[in-house]
């Protein structure tokens, strides 16, 4: 009873289990058919085949599939895009847009792959504050080459 192993013993070796209890392993998801309107928010990777309206933030990876659908705002870890999305998309790692994807919005990342195919109407800066410094500095020189020419 108390010594016997049945694999299981394995399998939950194999488990990450966070301090706070999270398993690092789980993903959540939305399934096609579901929508929701307002904020989820994960500390894990969640994947999103029904529609979403509202924000997204999660520590982990955001799938969104053929099926599915984000008008909104995500803020995540990495995320991998076939289905729609329209709205403001940050990720802090690495975009991945498939050829099945449609995006349009405002998108910030530091590393990003588009197929072919997917459509990719958006305004996109990468780098994360190094980006920032160079379109600051962009719109000062800007601003300083009009005082110039008025002179």
């Amino acid at each position: 009873m108390f010594g016997s192993s049945n694999g299981n013993d394995q399998k939950n070796k194999n488990k990450k289990v966070s301090k706070d209890g999270v398993n690092s392993q789980s993903t959540n998801s939305l399934v096609r058919g579901t929508s929701v309107e307002g904020t989820i928010t994960t500390e894990s990777d969640i994947r999103i085949d029904g529609k979403l309206t509202g924000h997204l933030i999660s520590k982990g990876k955001v799938i969104i599939g053929p099926s599915g659908e984000i008008n909104g705002d995500i803020e995540c870890q990495n995320a991998m895009i076939e289905g729609h999305f329209s709205g403001r998309l940050h990720v802090h790692e690495l975009l991945q847009v498939k050829d099945s994807a449609h995006i349009e919005g405002e998108v910030q990342t530091n590393k990003l792959v588009v197929q072919s195919g997917s459509i990719f109407n958006v305004t996109c800066s990468m780098g994360g504050k190094k980006m920032k410094a160079r379109r600051s500095e962009s719109l000062e020189l800007e601003k300083l080459s009009k005082v110039v020419k008025t002179a």
